[in-house]
């Protein structure tokens, strides 16, 4: 069943509750947030407090906005609480408040004004930085801050905003849902076993999909947080995860910390919600856009800008170099929260790289993939600048971040996803481009964000490889456990750059998907988080976010993509394949209902070429066929460049872009395959290259076509 939007057929005609009361319980809504957020500043010790600021703490535009969802949705709670005790029964917001009411709730709250189609310019010919308007019809789709999609609504205890699990006792299907350390513990199976590798694929996949996920997703957790160390009880923002009795995890604790997400804010006129439901908030672009280079608002761009340059530059480190190449530039706020080389001088502190997206320091990878576009982008920058000298540095800020979206979107779309889904279910589910349609909403959905795409956490490998010229393990610079990647700039600067770790990303194989070893006890064990003291298990956050986002179970998302139910054991081994694995599924779950989305999605036995289940591949399918035919200045839609522009664009790579921007000197020719060094590798002057050539501007202001 889907919804169209709030009209005012979704509310009582007659409004039930006074004015004096909205005001009143928006009073009390407005301090209790504001004391929890003070609380939070003083409760945190100031050292993880730091830590949590510059680890995932969004821009402050969407802090504000955050706050205001808070509010808005505290508001609202606080009215139907009061007004079921008025009236002696269980109601929904729905039934209480008229569309006028929500909408000037909202306003109180602060949470932003519907944009309309007459505020988008009509001759923009480059994307706003925050998406706004890439749809002039309805300009938030897509757009910064604004909430996930929903395909199918929201399933809360209550309807409205309670985790499936929040109230205890609570039975689905007749059994109540298990703990989701217990669901880690008993089929994720970390152990210390030898990780299957794949032989097609290279270490660089599992990396670019963390990479573009962060591209196009990015949900903020509550912004009032610091009770959730300390309490193991239901209370909002607080879901923690309860700990199984013998967990190894934790033997003095009887729960692992759990913030809920933070709230959308609602537009009236334009969510296609049901009536007041909880939805979580996009603090990114939904575009494949390049955010991760420039940031999606105005604030972080400029300050990610070198604006002094006259050739459109971004700023870079001035403090280290990696052998003449500039690293990303440090956080402004010092000393950070990243962590120290062992018995370093506090005078040498490599602080944590800022960079289009916070994430940037989570993992070594991810901090190479941005320094490598930064290292781009100024290569192209400078090179545009001596074709067309007359543009000034706006224009060739401009032109450049366009044409490193448009290798985003191509790099991300040709040779990824085909790769992660198969060419069958490619075809399928995208096809050929048949151009830009106004009328997708090209948002990311939240199954795909909360439960598909994270899909890649099952092949992260517990190791990561740092190479030597010859490919072979490095003699200074040995490999890494994953645990001693997390947060660790300094070793991208202190031990040989990134030279080193990206011939470990394309000389090695990726880890495969294993239903004996689903993840790494790196993960499910040992995962470090910055602003909490303890270790975390992301299984178990994955399944708790999917029940904090009110995902409906994997049997509906199978109905969704047009598949059978799984009704039975023998329908579950159909799909899973493993009878001893149904059985321990059977055993936690009660009923094949009950299955969450992400894990039920895991189990799946994966359709020949293809590195994800016939579900996750109809939802990453659907959704990056969205995120191309929704976007107006997707790269293939005519007029976004010249024919000989597009013609040249398709020319380049990930491995031309790795040649042009570091010291490694031979790669693949897809940096995503698997290769045998030095059989299956070129010399980088054989690696095809654009010719910006195209983008030479004649007098009378026309490109080459």
């Amino acid at each position: 069943m889907m919804f169209c939007g709030l009209s005012a057929d979704s509310f009582n005609s007659s409004q039930l509750v006074p004015e004096s009361l909205i005001i009143s319980s928006f009073q009390e809504s407005l301090q209790m947030v504001n004391t929890a957020l003070n609380q939070t500043s003083q409760g945190f010790d100031p050292q993880l407090l730091h830590m949590y600021t510059l680890s995932r703490r969004p821009a402050s535009e969407t802090q504000h906005i955050s706050k205001s969802a808070e509010i808005f949705h505290m508001t609202l709670g606080i009215l139907k609480e009061k007004a079921s005790r008025r009236h002696k029964r269980s109601l929904a917001v729905s039934e209480l408040l008229s569309v006028k009411a929500v909408e000037r709730i909202a306003n109180l709250s602060g949470c932003p004004r519907t944009l309309h189609p007459t505020t988008c310019a009509k001759d923009g010919k480059y994307r706003s930085i925050s998406g706004v308007c890439n749809n002039r019809k309805n300009p938030l789709w897509g757009a910064a801050n604004t909430g996930l999609a929903r395909w199918l609504p929201a399933e809360y205890e209550d309807g409205e905003n309670q985790p499936k699990g929040w109230n205890a006792g609570r039975q689905y299907s007749g059994f109540q849902l298990p703990l989701v350390r217990e669901l880690s513990n008993k089929i994720m199976r970390g152990s210390s076993m030898a990780v299957l590798e794949d032989s097609a694929y290279s270490q660089m996949l599992v990396d670019w999909g963390q990479y573009i996920d962060h591209d196009i997703s990015f949900t903020p957790q509550s912004s009032s947080q610091s009770d959730c160390l300390h309490t193991c009880s239901n209370a909002e923002p607080c879901f923690p995860m309860q700990i199984p009795k013998d967990d190894k995890l934790s033997s003095n604790k009887s729960c692992l910390p759990f913030f809920r997400s933070s709230p959308a804010c609602i537009h009236i006129e334009t969510d296609a919600h049901p009536a007041l439901q909880r939805q979580q908030m996009n603090s990114v672009t939904s575009f494949i856009d390049a955010s991760t280079v420039y940031g999606p608002s105005a604030d972080l761009e400029k300050s990610l800008r070198n604006l002094s340059s006259a050739e459109g530059l971004l700023a870079v480190n001035g403090e280290y170099s990696d052998g003449g190449r500039p690293y990303l530039p440090f956080v402004s706020v010092r000393p950070s929260a990243c962590l120290q080389e062992p018995g370093s001088e506090p005078a040498a502190r490599v602080e944590c790289f800022t960079a289009g997206d916070s994430r940037v320091n989570e993992i070594l990878p991810l901090s190479v993939l941005h320094t490598l576009w930064v290292r781009e982008h100024n290569r192209l920058a400078k090179r545009l600048t001596r074709l067309n000298p007359h543009w000034g540095s706006e224009v060739i800020y401009q032109e450049t971040r366009k044409i490193i979206g448009a290798l985003h979107q191509i790099i991300t779309m040709r040779d990824y996803v085909p790769k992660i889904m198969g060419r069958e279910a490619f075809d399928e589910y995208i096809g050929p481009y048949v151009g830009y349609d106004d009328s997708v909403n090209p948002s990311v959905s939240n199954v795909f964000a909360t439960a598909a795409f994270r899909f890649g956490h099952v092949t992260i490998s517990p190791r990561l490889r740092r190479l030597n010229e010859s490919f072979q393990e490095h003699q200074r610079f040995s490999s890494l456990n994953l645990q001693q990647t997390f947060f660790s700039p300094w070793r991208l600067v202190r031990e040989g750059g990134l030279d080193p770790v990206l011939r470990g990303l394309l000389g090695r194989p990726a880890a495969l998907q294993n239903q004996e070893h689903l993840m790494t006890e790196e993960l499910t064990q040992r995962l470090v988080v910055l602003n909490i003291p303890d270790t975390l298990d992301l299984a178990a956050l994955n399944l708790q976010r999917g029940r904090d986002h009110g995902l409906p179970g994997y049997n509906d998302w199978r109905a969704f993509c047009g598949f059978d139910r799984v009704e039975t054991r023998s329908d579950l081994i159909e799909v899973v394949g493993s009878g001893d694995l149904v059985e321990t599924i059977m055993d936690v779950y009660g009923h094949p209902d009950n299955i969450d989305v992400w894990l039920g999605g895991l189990l799946e036995r994966p359709a020949s070429g293809s590195r994800t289940g016939p579900l996750f591949a109809c939802l990453i399918g659907k959704q990056m066929k969205t995120l191309r035919e929704g976007d107006r200045f997707w790269w293939e839609h005519p007029g976004v460049f010249s024919p000989k522009q597009r013609q040249e664009l398709q020319t380049h790579s990930l491995s031309r872009v790795i040649c042009d921007n570091s010291g490694v000197t031979e790669v693949p020719l897809d940096a995503f395959r698997l290769a045998s060094y030095p059989e299956d590798f070129l010399s980088c002057g054989n690696v095809p290259s654009m010719d910006l050539e195209a983008w030479r501007e004649r007098p009378a202001g026309t490109y080459v076509t």
